[in-house]
């Protein structure tokens, strides 16, 4: 680069090049800045060992925390930012999901154990980049290629199937590298010995992209849908969203995306709880077309969450006036509560819950317009005639 980047001019970062003086940035801050994207976390790698490593930073006063020290990894706070950094490695064993790792001290060494050419780079405090495996050429191609022979690098950590197709659909542009294609379609199967947990937070990742649509159909081409995404997948429904335009929600396109039921693919994935709620809302909601009045939107904003409605409107149409309506309408709340029947001499229990539900029921098929005043005259009806306050 003829200008270093504006981010290494930030106080904090010179302050932990100045302590360790032979680190290097590494890996995504420096593919991001040289492909003119925004810098979000910075991550260093330097030839000192950890012990020497902390010993440097708390000389500088900066406080190191052991993060993972049989990685090789400290992390270095100053003031209100942090920046990982690890001792420059070798793989020793891998199994396809963990390694067994060794400290060096060859850059080129350390650069080669990683996944693709455009991650391998490192920066000096100067903005000079180190590129061992062609990283800048592939960068400006848009071609995402593995360091090494492709097969290899997939087989020390089958996770890396999935980071081709996020580092793809971020970067790549034209045609994927045909190494790499061709070592996925054969490996993916082993995608099975993943944690769910794992391939979940890749699958997320990849549908953030701006345009997933065309990673998405690969791996569908090459098998790697059919092992990572329990129950199915019909890429044709997400093509659908994207063409409404819909906002970049993963877990939205991912609902598209997957044909199985809700409930099962969460488990099987290992959802989060309001990952799986939202999940299943999106499925359940009531799709509100074009045509919905007023009325039906009011009923349906009183059960459920206006994501939840907008969501399934997405999916469902995509009509974006009709988006609009949902978005503008107040979500009405029902007047009474437990404390309302109390004060009318309804005693607590099952008998109060099937008479608030009652006049909920109620409230709901006049259009939720019923106010505090009108619900509690009903609730007087319903008892009897007697006046409540």
């Amino acid at each position: 680069m003829t200008t270093p980047p504006e981010f290494l001019a930030a106080p904090s970062l010179r302050a932990v090049l100045a302590a360790l003086p032979n680190a290097r940035i590494a890996g995504g801050a420096v593919r991001d800045a040289l492909a003119g994207c925004a810098v979000a976390d910075i991550d260093l790698a330097t030839p000192e060992p950890p012990d020497a490593m902390i010993a440097a930073l708390r000389a500088a006063g900066i406080r190191p925390i052991p993060t993972g020290l049989a990685h090789g990894t400290v992390t270095a706070v100053v003031g209100s930012s942090s920046f990982e950094i690890t001792t420059l490695r070798r793989d020793v064993e891998t199994d396809g999901r963990h390694a067994r790792v060794e400290f060096t001290d060859d850059w080129r060494e350390d650069a080669a154990r990683r996944d693709f050419t455009i991650n391998a780079m490192s920066m000096d405090r100067d903005g000079r980049v180190f590129d061992y495996f062609g990283g800048m050429d592939d960068l400006a191609a848009g071609r995402v290629r593995f360091v090494g022979d492709a097969a290899t690098r997939i087989a020390e950590d089958y996770l890396r199937i999935l980071r081709f197709f996020r580092f793809h659909s971020r970067y790549g542009r034209g045609e994927p590298d045909a190494a790499a294609v061709a070592a996925i379609a054969a490996a993916a199967p082993h995608l099975a010995r993943l944690s769910p947990e794992r391939i979940w937070s890749e699958l997320k990742r990849i549908l953030a992209a701006a345009t997933p649509s065309e990673a998405v159909h690969l791996m569908e081409a090459l098998g790697v849908l059919a092992v990572a995404l329990p129950g199915g997948a019909d890429p044709a429904a997400l093509d659908r969203l994207l063409a409404h335009a819909a906002p970049p929600d993963p877990l939205l396109r991912f609902a598209a995306l997957s044909s199985d039921d809700p409930e099962g693919v969460a488990a099987a994935l290992r959802l989060s709880g309001a990952e799986r709620y939202s999940l299943i809302a999106l499925r359940d909601a009531p799709a509100l077309g074009p045509e919905v009045d007023a009325t039906a939107i009011r009923v349906a904003l009183a059960d459920w969450p206006r994501e939840a409605l907008i969501g399934r409107a997405w999916l469902a149409h995509g009509d974006h006036a009709a988006i609009a309506r949902i978005e503008a309408t107040e979500a009405p709340e029902f007047p009474l509560r437990g404390r309302d029947l109390a004060a009318a001499g309804v005693a607590a229990g099952r008998t109060m819950g099937a008479l608030l539900r009652e006049i909920r029921a109620w409230w709901l098929a006049g259009g939720c317009i019923a106010d505090a005043a009108a619900c509690r005259a009903e609730l007087a009806r319903r008892l009897g005639g007697a006046s409540v306050a």
